[in-house]
């Protein structure tokens, strides 16, 4: 990356890009989009614009934290982590206490933070990123059995074994670099809305995405992965007015079912930033 591509202004802006093209894009089964605010009462486009100005100068901030920090790789992740929780407050704060970019914030600081330590390489970024993280599971999740109360996301670790974006993170986001890139650069020649609505589809189906396990446990999960693998088989025969058709009436079944797949939201938005990257 030259100097410009490498600085923390460029790699702010990229993922600020990359977050407002994944709110913008439409139709996306029941998210917030230009279209429809699926099945969310408490936002809108306008929310998700507002959340993502507030993050702007944090996502600058992971990015000089990774250019600056000389130590060992979880003192990294420590730096990060406490700017992450600046970050949410003031996302809340720009929201009026809406969550539009908790998910996105946690992840998008591991990357920009990486990048910046890794000189804008993001291969070797995966790598510190595992290495930052390598324990963060056993970490967060050492002590469950001895409090009183549980999130929903310490109830799936202990019932299940579902290790969500922590996991995810702890192994260097396959999601990412194993399926979501892959799948979108084998299919360069679509239109790029077609391409990146049938990449939300790839991962609405292959996600374990802990928004929809938080509203509908593993039960809709499941159900919605195996409707959307059967739209993803039908991909390769539908134009891009028969998939936006398709995904208007599916937004429909969301909404009225109360579900919303924010994890691949999230997912969607870090893919499209790594395609920006004059190095990916």
């Amino acid at each position: 990356m030259t100097n410009k591509t490498f600085s923390s202004d460029y790699l702010a802006d990229l993922a600020c890009q990359a977050l407002t093209f994944e709110v913008q894009l439409a139709p996306k089964p029941g998210l917030v989009d230009p279209w429809s605010n699926g099945a969310h009462q408490d936002m809108t486009t306008k929310t998700f614009a507002a959340s993502i100005e507030a993050l702007r100068p944090y996502f600058k901030g992971y990015v000089q934290l990774g250019q600056t920090h000389a130590g060992a790789p979880d003192q990294l992740f420590s730096a990060l982590r406490q700017l992450g929780k600046e970050a949410e407050a003031a996302m809340l704060a720009a929201t009026a206490g809406v969550n539009t970019h908790k998910g996105a914030n946690f992840s998008f600081a591991l990357l920009l933070g990486a990048l910046g330590a890794c000189r804008g390489d993001l291969e070797a970024s995966w790598s510190l990123i595992k290495a930052m993280t390598q324990h963060l599971v056993t970490q967060d999740f050492a002590h469950l059995a001895q409090k009183a109360s549980l999130s929903y996301g310490e109830r799936l670790y202990l019932e299940h074994g579902i290790t969500g974006v922590r996991g995810e993170a702890a192994a260097g986001y396959p999601v990412l670099r194993q399926g979501l890139l892959p799948f979108v650069y084998q299919r360069q020649d679509l239109d790029q809305r077609q391409l990146w609505l049938q990449a939300l589809v790839y991962l609405m189906a292959t996600v374990q995405d802990g928004n929809l396990l938080h509203r509908g446990g593993l039960s809709a999960l499941a159900q919605i992965q195996d409707e959307m693998n059967r739209l993803l088989g039908q991909l390769p025969n539908l134009s891009l007015p028969q998939l936006e058709e398709r995904l208007m009436a599916y937004d429909q079944v969301l909404i009225e079912r109360h579900l919303s797949p924010g994890g691949s939201a999230d997912f969607l938005a870090l893919g499209y930033f790594c395609t920006l990257l004059p190095s990916a």
